[in-house]
Order: C-alpha cells, then structure tokens, then sequence
C-alpha cells in the first residue's frame, strides 16, 4: 500500500537528486508526540476527539525539556489510535497533522512514538486494548491461551519485531528525511503485569480486589508487544525507550501500582489501567534521561 508518507517521501527524494532540496519549515517543533490514550491519557468524549492530559508524559517530558511553549512542543496522540488499524486514527494520519503544522525539520530534536495496543496482529479482529478490558473480566471463561481461538484476546501470530518495523516502516523513513537530526524514540508500554505470572488482578472502586487466575494469553501478548516493538526499534534504526524498566515493580497487582485501577478513587477521572501520574512522571524523566545522555 502507497501510503500519502511514502508518495511524499519519494517526491523529496526525488527533488533532492535532482538539486531541488526542500527548505525546513520556519516553525518546525523541537519535541513531536505521535501516540495512542497512553500518551495522551486523557478522556475523550467521541472517536474523533484528541485530548491530552495535564500530567500525560509527553506534557510532563515538555516541560523538563524547557519546551513547554506552543511554538517548541507538539503532541499528536489521540485515544484510540494505531499503527495502521482502521478505524482509529493512525500513525500516518498523525503524522501528516504534524506536518501540515510545520512541526518536522532541522530543529526537531526529539520525536517519540507509542503504538500497538490498539492494532490487530492476527486472523482475528480483537486487539489487545480490547481484550484487556473484555477478557481478563471474563469470570466464566477467563483469559487463558485458548482465548485468541475464540476472539476473546489478540491473535499475536504476526506480532513481531519485523512484522511492527514493517508497518511503521514509511512513518519513520518520513521523519528522519524531514527531520533529520532528531532522535526518534519507539516508547514502549508500561509493566501491567510481572512476567511470568498467570493471574490479572487489579482493584475496582479502591476496595474490592480482583483476581483473574487465567490471564495467561493477556500477560504472553504484552509481553510479545513488548519484545516486538524493541526488536522493531533496532531494524528501523531508532531507539526504544523501556517503559517496563521505570514502572517495574508498580503494575496493577502490586501494592503501589503507577497505573490507574477501576474507579480509581485517587483520580475519580483517571482512565482505567491507563498511567497514573507517578507513572507518567517516571517515563517522562526516563526519556529525558537518555535523549540527554
């Protein structure tokens, strides 16, 4: 599929060949956010709305970045979105409104991205954002590893490293050409779970516990996102920031978890399982941390 970033990259290459190099953008942004509702974590009230939250990571990284101003930030993410899943927006889709809004050129410094939660990755239909919500509640059946053969949970035969690089490939090729000498970041998803474990647990209302015993098939799927999206960094050339690394320890079934329960009666607001703000503060100043090393 010739997707408008690939027709336009080539377009550009073209021009530069020929001696017709393209001129930057004067208001190019020096941090650029393309991502899902776990960066910009915060409600919204219809599909085709993009919301961010006070204390989402990337408003937290802006800020210890000196570049909280409008005219040096700009935050795409958007509940909901994908890599290339319709019918979400998408990482392309993203992408051309950072464009349209002059964002990529020489001055970007930093461009970070967090996708593939909402995507699908198999012969079925279910993502793995949905079956979190839908299969480990599932009391009857539960979340085990027969449920991606019964739609309950993502089939993640093609969830690799390769398969992820492959359909995020021209997003990337776009950003280093317009921008090119910033340090685009891969940022992976927080630790839901201990690897290893087979219950899901997570507390509803701030006093009832619950306890999924079969959520094996939820917890292997993170997992494998996980460990796609790092193998992916390394084939498209970017970095990876590891998310898992400054929240280990906090999932949900720990006794401090850094992501939001149900009704979470810390924040009455907060999205469920989404970051808390001590999450969101921990992977904010872990990129700060290493695009500054």
């Amino acid at each position: 599929m010739r997707s408008w970033i690939a027709v336009v990259l080539a377009v550009g290459v073209s021009a530069c060949a020929a001696g017709m190099g393209t001129a930057a953008p004067a208001d190019s942004r020096e941090l650029v956010v393309l991502g899902d509702s776990f960066s910009a974590n915060a409600w919204a009230v219809d599909s085709q709305e993009c919301r961010h939250g006070d204390t989402s990571w990337p408003t937290q990284l802006s800020k210890l970045m000196g570049e909280a101003d409008a005219s040096d930030y700009l935050d795409l993410s958007c509940p909901g979105a994908s890599i290339d899943t319709p019918p979400s927006y998408t990482a392309a889709w993203e992408a051309k409104q950072a464009d349209q809004a002059g964002a990529f050129g020489p001055r970007t410094k930093v461009v970070a991205l967090q996708f593939g939660l909402n995507d699908r990755w198999g012969t079925n239909d279910t993502t793995l954002w949905y079956a979190l919500q839908q299969c480990v509640l599932d009391l009857i059946r539960g979340c085990g590893t027969e449920a991606a053969a019964a739609n309950r949970i993502v089939d993640d035969s093609n969830l690799t490293g390769a398969k992820y690089a492959e359909r995020l490939a021209n997003v990337i090729t776009y950003v280093k050409y317009y921008a090119p000498n910033a340090r685009i970041v891969l940022v992976g998803y927080p630790e839901f779970f201990r690897i290893g474990q087979d219950a899901v647990c997570f507390n509803a209302f701030g006093a009832v516990r619950f306890i999924q015993p079969r959520g094996q098939a939820a917890i292997e799927s993170l997992d494998r996102l996980d460990q796609a999206q790092r193998e992916a960094a390394r084939l498209l050339g970017v970095e990876f920031f590891d998310s898992r690394a400054v929240t280990a320890g906090h999932g949900l079934c720990t006794e401090q978890p850094w992501l939001n329960d149900y009704q979470d009666p810390r924040d009455p607001t907060a999205i469920p399982f989404h970051p808390s703000v001590r999450g969101d503060e921990a992977v904010a100043a872990g990129i700060r941390d290493q695009i500054a090393g």
